[in-house]
């Protein structure tokens, strides 16, 4: 079993990176869409990773209440700066969720049952697992969702 201090390493990885990227992209091409249909801002990524967090550690694992709009995450914008700062109250209220987790028990929040079933939502270290799983995958949509918008910019050559 993974100890929580090297959970949270693999956890600040992906959301350094994140981080990296978006401010690298200034606050203006951080929140610009792709010309294609349904993609989402690097902003938006991020907010996503945060509700993603929100919901499946504060929620499925310390068993907050979640009044999670998943849909309004990927339409939300603003300062890079805002964002940074929620990042971090976030990964201080995951490091205080991870300490407490007991991976091997079920999930305490259960208010969606379809989840309860799968191994995201079994057990509170699936649900753990499912929050990295998501930040790594969003992680590389935003590097690739980056890298199209600086050529739109004339930012790579």
């Amino acid at each position: 079993m993974i100890s929580a201090d090297a959970y949270l390493h693999f956890v600040d990885k992906a959301l350094d990176g994140m981080l990296r990227t978006v401010v690298d992209l200034g606050d203006t091409i951080a929140n610009e869409r792709l010309e294609l249909d349904q993609t989402n801002t690097p902003y938006a990524i991020v907010n996503h990773c945060i509700g993603v967090i929100e919901f499946w550690a504060g929620h499925k694992v310390a068993g907050r209440p979640s009044d999670r709009d998943r849909n309004a995450e990927f339409l939300a914008s603003g300062s890079n700066a805002d964002l940074v700062e929620r990042v971090r109250v976030t990964r201080e209220q995951l490091a205080v969720d991870v300490a407490a987790a007991q991976f091997d028990q079920p999930c305490v929040g259960q208010d969606r049952p379809d989840t309860s079933n799968i191994p995201e939502g079994c057990t509170q270290g699936g649900a753990l697992v499912h929050v990295l799983e998501e930040l790594t995958q969003h992680r590389g949509q935003l590097e690739v969702t980056a890298d199209v918008l600086k050529v739109k910019g004339g930012q790579l050559a």
